[in-house]
């Protein structure tokens, strides 16, 4: 008979499930979580985009008048916002995966470590993509 049954003080376990899709939303998730989850999904964007850094590179390199058709190009706004989500992507992948190869080394695997190089990673990425966003769309 289990120690529950015995002593009804005693407080039930609590139970731990699965979750379904559906109940995402609800779930709520650690920093450290959201941090992973968005350095594949930076991953991701970096792979499927890749295409399009190929061709704007061709397009820079390839004489004056593409350069002038890449300057075309890439001063559009949406070009801007495509160019600043790569930005995001990489720094965000670069700055995680650091952080994920320090870990590999057992080093902040606690829970406040993890947190303290989770906020880390965001603000390095935000900060740095924010900068590339003020370059960018011509403040400085």
């Amino acid at each position: 008979m289990s120690e529950a049954i015995k002593d009804p003080r005693r407080k039930p376990r609590r139970e731990y499930r699965n979750i379904h899709i559906g109940e995402l939303g609800q779930y709520r998730m650690p920093l450290s979580a959201i941090v992973s989850i968005l350095h594949r999904i930076s991953g991701m964007l970096l792979f499927v985009l890749l295409p399009f850094i190929l061709y704007l590179l061709q397009e820079s390199i390839r004489s004056e008048i593409s350069f002038a058709h890449f300057q075309g190009i890439a001063s559009h706004p949406f070009s801007k916002l495509v160019i600043l989500a790569l930005v995001w992507g990489y720094m965000h992948h670069f700055c995680a995966g650091i952080r994920h190869l320090v870990m590999d080394t057992h080093v902040g695997l606690d829970k406040d470590s993890a947190r303290k190089t989770s906020v880390a990673v965001l603000v390095i990425s935000l900060a740095v993509t924010f900068l590339v966003a003020l370059k960018l769309f011509g403040v400085f």
